[in-house]
């Protein structure tokens, strides 16, 4: 059963699971404003910084844990960032109901729980029958940036989208600014490695963004935006 999911905006908190799906484009970004989305923001640290900078952008965060969300929130809030949107909930659950395809100029993922375990891998963001979720939440030259700590995932994540027919992929030894979330920063204080990714998007056909190995077990395929 999926928990009530929340969205704060920046004016008042309301129940997603009451609003209309897909939640429209400008609910999230006002006057066409370029899109940025990360999906598991933790504290907030990347998130909140990048919208405090970006003033001529809009920002989207994703969270399942619910100290993480109301954390941000509350420093959301006290820094008034009203270009900023804030969401708690299942990241793949909101992909497949609630957010529309090609939303994102950018999208971000830091350090996401690798569930190790075989019997946890379903659970995980990128895997063959849920990538194309991620991929889809990009526009046509969107970028897809991932950062792990978890080598052996990073790996694995490389394989996958280096394997994807919509995307081109490149690794990055850093981001320009520096570590993006606390994770990060922790990591390279320590002198051990991370594994980051930046994924363009260069279809915009919705048939390629299915990844090959995971066509059997996909139930829905993306829908094709407009």
């Amino acid at each position: 059963m999926v928990q009530p999911t929340l969205l704060w905006d920046g004016r008042a908190e309301t129940d997603l699971v009451r609003e209309r799906s897909p939640l429209p484009r400008e609910r999230l970004a006002a006057g066409g404003k370029p899109l940025e989305i990360e999906l598991g923001f933790g504290k907030g640290r990347f998130l909140l910084g990048r919208a405090e900078a970006r003033e001529d952008q809009a920002f989207l965060g994703i969270e399942v844990a619910s100290k993480y969300y109301r954390l941000a929130r509350g420093r959301a809030a006290r820094r008034g960032l009203s270009n900023l949107t804030l969401i708690r909930g299942e990241a793949i659950f909101l992909m497949s109901t609630t957010l529309a395809p090609g939303l994102a100029s950018v999208v971000h993922v830091y350090h996401p729980d690798p569930w190790p375990k075989d019997r946890h891998h379903k659970r995980r963001l990128f895997d063959p029958e849920t990538v194309d979720l991620v991929i889809g939440l990009l526009e046509p030259g969107g970028r897809l940036c991932f950062g792990t700590d978890f080598l052996d995932y990073g790996e694995l994540v490389s394989e996958l989208l280096a394997s994807h027919p919509g995307v081109d992929v490149v690794g990055v030894d850093a981001w320009p600014e520096g570590p993006r979330t606390n994770y990060e920063a922790k990591f390279v204080a320590l002198g051990q490695p991370i594994v980051r990714l930046i994924a363009t998007r260069r279809s915009a056909a919705a048939g390629d963004l299915i990844h090959p190995a995971g066509r059997r077990g996909i139930l829905a395929g993306p829908r094709e935006a407009g």
